[in-house]
């Protein structure tokens, strides 16, 4: 599973005119499955976010998770994460998982976060979506399981 985290201030996603989520100080997640991944690989990722610590403490040191700051979550779906681009100009995109079992594990990592604690927004799976943030600090973290 491939994941991309920002530490915004404010984030929003929107399908058309309708808002699908909406946080304020937290983290805005891209979530990618790969093939081969299950639901105990989208479990102990969202565990990892949970606890990664990219938020400020007293002394201004990134050493606080977003449970520890009572942070939200806002989840979205981004299968281009998978994309190869080793050659070419056109990504391909044939290591994400297929649609269905895709969407089923995006949903697990934002239950499993909800689980850990956090306010959970999402997005909308496979939609076309309008994403807006503001990324605090900037903030942006790459996670993947394949490179455990």
């Amino acid at each position: 599973m491939r994941v991309l985290i920002q530490r915004v201030s404010r984030a929003e996603v929107t399908v058309g005119d309708r808002l699908t989520g909406r946080i304020g100080a937290g983290l805005l997640i891209l979530v990618c499955a790969m093939q081969g991944d299950d639901a105990g690989v989208a479990r102990k990722l969202a565990g990892r976010v949970a606890r990664l610590r990219i938020f400020r403490d007293e002394d201004g040191r990134m050493n606080r998770s977003v449970q520890d700051t009572g942070g939200a979550a806002l989840v979205v779906s981004q299968f281009t994460l998978a994309a190869d681009t080793r050659s070419g100009n056109r990504p391909g995109f044939s290591t994400a998982c297929a649609p269905d079992e895709g969407e089923r594990l995006y949903l697990e990592f934002a239950q499993a976060l909800r689980d850990h604690g956090l306010q959970v927004e999402t997005g909308e799976f496979g939609a076309d979506m309008d994403v807006a943030l503001v990324n605090d600090g900037p903030v942006t973290i790459w996670m993947d399981t394949a490179d455990r």
